[in-house]
């Protein structure tokens, strides 16, 4: 027999939705991580010359006096500080607004869209000092920390590699100009970093495929679990065989009280009976006073003949009848005319009906006719 209490099963399309909806995700930081500085370097590459020749501008109307004209005034300061600081922020801004959304790039790839409270939500497990404990020094934690550690020897390693292939370059810095030279350091500062940063992704990837299968792993469920779930979508079947029951017997009690007082019961033979009544004094039109199908039609047919109702096969009116019209309904336009035929049929051969009708007639003539 099968351990019901192992997590053997994989997280049904429920479970995941009820996790995700908590905030539980699958996600990477590093992935998150790398997408940010790839989008500062991109950002830097587009936006570079830009944003050092509008700090360049800000510094020589600073030191040229622009800014602040009188350096003894301390209104004057202040005046050129709040300028200053006004107008890196105009360049600082669209900067930090691009890093921002390149960084939400990284977790929208992951995650999709997914605004929730849950994470932050107090929970009073969470105030445990014995489950932060765990958290800390627990299996997971210590993984996590030697990884942390292998990603910064690796980043480290490759670092130094790179200056150690770059002593060349640097050695030759001292005899070049003050602006081929910071040239020359931005270039080497760029190509590390693109290295490191192909280096960071390909790590991420790696972390993101890990973080799926711990998460996936994370929310595995019991055979038991997953068959409380499927009666929980589909219905307990014992619960859904009563409400059948009921259902079957609240019909039941209906068609014992409509069928003998019916006019006619019209079938298709076998899978369908439609009762139909027509009292002048208070109908308008002929009316569906029950209908079924299958066993409910059979019923109809075995109170029929014990109430001596008329029972008339008319196979194309039984199923018109039964799919287009509700019970309490009056029978619609197009179907008068096969109705109205079918009644003269049942007055004719039934002497029961035959007398209702003409006490029917007599009581709806005025006097004297």
């Amino acid at each position: 027999m099968d351990d019901l209490g192992e997590r053997s099963e994989q997280p049904t399309s429920r479970k995941l939705a009820e996790s995700r909806k908590k905030g539980q995700v699958a996600k990477s930081q590093d992935l998150s991580g790398a997408f940010s500085l790839l989008g500062s370097l991109l950002i830097f590459v587009a936006l570079g010359s830009t944003v050092a020749a509008m700090f360049a501008r800000i510094l020589s109307r600073t030191l040229g006096g622009e800014i602040a004209a009188d350096i003894r005034s301390t209104e004057s300061i202040a005046a050129g500080v709040k300028l200053v600081a006004y107008e890196a922020i105009v360049v600082v801004l669209p900067i930090m607004v691009l890093a921002a959304l390149v960084a939400y790039l990284g977790g929208f790839i992951q995650v999709g869209w997914l605004i929730t409270a849950e994470p932050i939500r107090p929970k009073l497990n969470k105030l445990s000092p014995i489950a932060g404990l765990k958290r800390i020094f627990g299996i997971r934690a210590l993984v996590k920390t030697v990884v942390n550690s292998l990603k910064l020897i690796v980043m480290v390693v490759v670092s130094t590699l790179f200056i150690i292939s770059s002593l060349d370059t640097i050695a030759s810095l001292p005899k070049l100009t003050p602006l081929m030279a910071l040239s020359q350091v931005l270039r080497l500062i760029f190509t590390l970093a693109m290295i490191l940063v192909v280096l960071l992704l390909f790590i991420a990837i790696i972390d993101y495929l890990y973080q799926r299968w711990q998460h996936t792993k994370d929310l595995r469920m019991t055979k038991q679990e997953v068959k409380d779930e499927r009666k929980t979508m589909e219905g307990d079947p014992q619960v859904k065989g009563r409400h059948r029951q009921m259902a079957r017997e609240i019909i039941m009690q209906q068609v014992g009280k409509a069928v003998p007082e019916a006019d006619v019961i019209v079938t298709n033979p076998t899978h369908f009976s439609v009762a139909i009544r027509y009292d002048p004094e208070k109908m308008g039109a002929p009316r569906v006073t029950a209908k079924g199908a299958d066993l409910v039609a059979l019923r109809m047919r075995q109170l029929a003949r014990q109430s001596n109702v008329p029972i008339v096969e008319r196979p194309p009116l039984a199923r018109a009848l039964y799919w287009g019209v509700n019970v309490g309904q009056e029978v619609p336009l197009e179907h008068y005319e096969a109705v109205a035929e079918l009644l003269a049929y049942v007055y004719r051969i039934d002497t029961r009906a035959e007398a209702k009708f003409k006490r029917q007639t007599r009581a709806n003539t005025p006097a004297g006719v």
